[in-house]
């Protein structure tokens, strides 16, 4: 059984212990700077008030990219399944 790691992540000045598996730290680090600066570039665009709408539009703002990358991943892997049929489709012509 692995054992876990104690740390402590920041987003928006507050400080979240968290304990998690050693793989996961250095995504948990990498994502907490990525909101961080995502925060800071909402308050120097947007006149927003509180944390709370700035941490919703990075949440928004984190969904719609996960979202767009299943949908390309999605007209990639129809795209891949097309190009292969072709290919199949030659072959067999080629081989009787």
């Amino acid at each position: 059984m692995e054992e876990k790691l104690k740390i402590k992540i920041s987003i928006a000045d507050r400080v979240y212990p968290l304990t998690v598996e050693y793989a996961q730290e250095e995504g948990l680090r990498t994502a907490s700077k990525k909101i961080d600066v995502m925060i800071k570039q909402f308050e120097e665009n947007y006149a927003v008030r509180d944390k709370q709408d700035v941490l919703a539009m990075c949440a928004l703002q984190f969904a719609a990219m996960t979202e767009q990358k299943k949908i390309q991943t999605n007209e990639d892997y129809e795209e891949a399944i097309d190009r292969l049929t072709a290919i199949n489709d030659s072959l067999d012509r080629f081989l009787k």
